[in-house]
């Protein structure tokens, strides 16, 4: 029975991954990496990006998936 959920999970991970993708794929997703509090210097040659904002997006997405799926199973 354990493989059977083990497989869902698999399953939920990647239709999450085309869901991602798709919304790459169509623009949905152009404001990410450019918030305020993203970093970005450029000048000559050199570019430094250090998307602070953004990752903390991230993070808090992640935690709040990890803490569903851990209430889930």
């Amino acid at each position: 029975m354990e493989s059977r959920g083990v497989g869902f999970a698999i399953m939920l991970a990647g239709l999450a991954i085309v869901a991602i993708g798709a919304a790459v794929a169509f623009g949905l997703l152009s404001w990410f990496g450019r918030l305020p509090g993203d970093i970005r210097i450029e000048s000559g040659n050199a570019r430094v990006y250090v998307p602070i904002t953004s990752m903390l997006l991230v993070s808090v997405a992640l935690t709040v998936i990890a803490s569903l799926a851990r209430r889930l199973f």
